[in-house]
């Protein structure tokens, strides 16, 4: 019973944790853009992090590691280093694009100027991680998440022509701005691909105390959760091709995302949006706020956990809250939420390869995960994912000028 329950709300956590602002804001322009043609990166960015997850808490199940205390160990601590200044910058930026896109919402629910909030939503996150446990931080906001749903909703009452959508799961190129085109398919990978849902799944696999007979269910939970967030992301897109491409509507600023859900549920159609923006950044911000201080604790040897007072945790508790103050300056001198987030998903991409190629390593020493090392076929896949994330380490910058910046 304890499994299943846990598989259940692994599935509602793995969910909350794909959906957020990068994720609807790339799915959202892709739609708005380029129609239905940009399915298959949302396909393809869902399939690499469900093999990277799964591998992600298999390792964390089998061996007790987290992926920066095993590439400390394993690569030694100058590369940890190396990686840690590369990951937390990216990382940092993403943090500030999600208390950015809970800013949006409050701004789109009051008419009060986004960057009012930025401090007052810091407070929030803080008092939540402070007070709370991985729990709370974990089920909480991903059960509240569900309302995301929406967009699936959404989809199915606009009977898309669903021949198209499937069409679009092939690559084809458009007629036009195909500069942006690669742009945003490159976006919509960094928004899948985050390193931080890899380092945040093996950290809460530990909090939560997995053993090695949680392989199989880490499996399921992996596959299920990644495949249900891939789907909703899918549901934006479509929706922002059902609604936004005929009115030649880009997404260029949040406030036009309150228009996605009208034409299937009215006025409601706004507030879902809202709650959606909300409660998917909130749970996010406060992921890779966690994510944030996990890397650095376990980098450095230090204690660290959710689930501990913050008085036991002191350097951990400290480390979480400077990454939150930072986080929320970005937003409160101004930046442009949808700015941030367009930016700092091209970066995520551009970043991949640090973060991936370790993989290889682990899942195939024994000394980490024994008899689950990768079959042939997994580790196939990851050489493919290492290879897609150098092209987009190397295309990404000249996209981001040439394409999209």
């Amino acid at each position: 019973m304890k499994k299943m329950m846990e598989l259940a709300l692994g599935i509602v956590t793995s969910v909350g944790g794909f959906l957020e602002i990068g994720s609807i804001t790339t799915a959202a322009q892709g739609g708005a853009i380029f129609g239905f043609k940009l399915v298959w990166a949302v396909l393809l960015g869902g399939l690499c992090v469900a093999f990277l997850v799964e591998q992600s808490g298999r390792l964390a199940a089998v061996s007790g590691h987290t992926i920066p205390d095993a590439i400390r160990e394993r690569f030694g601590f100058n590369y940890y280093l190396f990686l840690l200044a590369v990951l937390a910058l990216v990382t940092l930026l993403v943090l500030g694009s999600e208390i950015g896109g809970v800013c949006v919402a409050l701004e789109m629910a009051t008419g009060v100027r986004f960057q009012w909030w930025a401090l007052a939503v810091a407070l929030l996150m803080w008092l939540i991680i402070w007070k709370g446990t991985f729990s709370v931080v974990e089920y909480g906001t991903s059960i509240l998440g569900l309302v995301t749903l929406c967009f699936v909703a959404g989809a199915v009452v606009l009977h898309p022509p669903w021949k198209q959508v499937a069409a679009g799961a092939v690559p084809t190129l458009p007629s036009h701005d195909r500069l942006r085109y690669w742009f945003i398919a490159v976006s919509i990978l960094g928004a899948s691909v985050s390193p931080y849902l890899m380092f945040f799944y093996s950290a809460g696999a530990v909090e939560d105390e997995w053993k090695e007979d949680y392989v199989a269910v880490n499996r399921f939970i992996a596959g299920t959760g990644m495949g249900f967030g891939t789907l909703i992301s899918v549901a934006v897109l479509v929706v922002a091709a059902l609604v936004f491409l005929p009115r030649g509507i880009q997404v260029d600023h949040y406030s036009q995302l309150g228009l996605i859900l009208r034409d299937a549920f009215g006025a409601w159609g706004f507030w879902l949006v809202v709650a959606s923006l909300f409660v998917a950044c909130l749970g996010a911000a406060m992921e890779v706020t966690l994510e944030l201080a996990y890397m650095v604790a376990q980098g450095f040897g230090w204690n660290w956990s959710e689930n501990q007072p913050p008085k036991e945790e002191a350097r951990f508790s400290l480390t979480y809250t400077a990454f939150i103050v930072l986080g929320a300056l970005l937003v409160a001198v101004g930046i442009d939420p949808l700015r941030l987030t367009i930016f700092s998903m091209a970066l995520t991409a551009a970043t991949l390869p640090v973060a991936i190629v370790p993989f290889l390593f682990f899942m195939n020493d024994s000394d980490y995960v024994g008899e689950h090392t990768n079959s042939w076929f997994s580790n196939v896949v990851v050489v493919a994912i290492i290879g897609l994330a150098f092209v987009l380490a190397v295309v990404t910058i000249p996209l981001e000028i040439f394409g999209g910046g």
